[in-house]
């Protein structure tokens, strides 16, 4: 059984920043692609960013210049580093995993953004 577990979400006012983490119980190399996914109340779930095992990344328009992934392959770790939040960042944020052409989904970390 596959799991990512994430952590580093929270309440944060606007402009700051945020760092999420996201951890897999199997080894890092053996996924595909990573990436951060997050659903704003009564919205479909949509891509944040994401990064394959090469390191190549790409980010959704809305975050581009503000948000870095980042892949730690000694510490096992895909990270999500969040600048300049906006309210419209907030959202449930769900790391994704791709290993073996299955999908693995962490629980989901809340990320509200409010003065």
């Amino acid at each position: 059984q596959v799991q990512l577990v994430e952590s580093g979400g929270g309440l944060v006012q606007p402009g700051g920043s945020l760092r999420l983490s996201c951890t897999p119980s199997k080894s890092i190399i053996s996924f595909n692609d990573m990436g951060w996914y997050r659903q704003p109340p009564g919205k479909e779930r949509e891509l944040v960013a994401g990064i394959i095992r090469g390191g190549t990344t790409n980010y959704a328009d809305s975050v581009k210049g503000r948000f870095t992934i980042s892949r730690d392959n000694d510490k096992n770790a895909v990270h999500l580093q969040m600048n300049s939040l906006k309210p419209e960042d907030s959202a449930v944020y769900y790391c994704n995993g791709r290993r073996w052409g299955f999908d693995y989904w962490g629980q989901g970390t809340q990320v509200t953004v409010s003065s």
